[in-house]
């Protein structure tokens, strides 16, 4: 058999066009594994997927698996499927601004391990609720601005995100934001809260003493942001207040001031006495006077 063998003819070196079609096909085999199809409508390269600006409804099934850069950009997205981001561990950028988003559903970032900055903007947020970045602690730059029905931030919005650096909820319509929620990112670098309806009152004083004692650190847009109540400080920069503006939260009440209200009080219910008991002999007098007048005429 070994003869035999040695006796054909061998048949010289393969085609260079079937070598051509080995490798096309064997990059087809990788392209289908690694799982590197594009969406329809979207561009894909060097694990950059852009979708931005195709005025999808939704967003884009299937992405690469080893997406890191998402734009979905400029769109008319109204809401993002729980579970979206599961299997795309390598995503470190998503653009989501300029869409129609009015709420993120629960969990979303919960495999978002590597994910550094998110972009929010411009949408209909309303509410940024508890751990809604939870388990993305790689978040360096988050971007919530510019929507104008964002009145609530959750105390705990940003928990655990220690390397934060720059947060943007500038021009929305926060009249209150909790110190809670800003003294828990120490790595905070950049902060942009203005262009909101900001309540200056009591309530507002621990998160602007924290924000001065931190203002040569943490860059913020202090000429924008302004009060727009009380009346008596409409209009002052928030940065300009100081702790003789919020004077009148810690009046307290002496002994002395106690028993000068119990008297002012004692003096108005014995006044008030008095009163009433003039007004009766008052009307007395006059039902007697009305009553001999008719008496008389008869």
């Amino acid at each position: 058999m070994g003869d035999t063998w040695a006796q054909l003819p061998w048949p010289g070196p393969p085609h260079p066009a079937l070598l051509l079609v080995f490798f096309l096909l064997a990059a087809g085999v990788m392209h289908s594994d690694a799982g590197t199809s594009c969406p329809v409508l979207c561009t894909c390269r060097n694990q950059v997927v852009d979708c931005s600006g195709q005025r999808l409804f939704s967003v884009p099934p299937d992405l690469p698996m080893d997406t890191r850069n998402l734009s979905l950009a400029h769109n008319r997205i109204a809401a993002v499927p729980p579970g979206y981001l599961t299997c795309y561990m390598e995503l470190r950028v998503l653009d989501l601004r300029n869409n129609s988003l009015m709420e993120l559903p629960q969990g979303l970032f919960l495999h978002a391990k590597r994910l550094a900055h998110l972009d929010l903007s411009y949408n209909n947020l309303s509410y940024v609720p508890a751990d809604m970045f939870r388990e993305a602690h790689g978040l360096v730059h988050i971007d919530l601005s510019h929507n104008p029905w964002l009145r609530r931030v959750h105390p705990q919005a940003f928990q655990g995100l220690v390397h934060l650096r720059d947060l943007d909820l500038s021009y929305g319509g926060l009249a209150f934001l909790s110190l809670e929620a800003l003294e828990g990112l120490p790595g905070l670098v950049t902060l942009q809260i203005g262009g909101n309806p900001w309540v200056c009152g009591c309530t507002m004083e621990p998160l602007l003493k924290w924000l001065r004692n931190r203002i040569q650190r943490c860059t913020a847009d202090s000429q924008l942001a302004e009060c727009r109540g009380p009346p008596e400080v409409e209009g002052a920069p928030l940065f300009s207040l100081t702790e003789e503006s919020f004077k009148a939260c810690h009046l307290t009440l002496t002994l002395d001031d106690y028993l000068f209200i119990a008297f002012v009080g004692f003096v108005v219910s014995i006044a008030s006495v008095a009163t009433n008991f003039l007004l009766g002999i008052t009307a007395n007098c006059c039902h007697r006077w009305s009553k001999a007048s008719e008496e008389e005429e008869i």
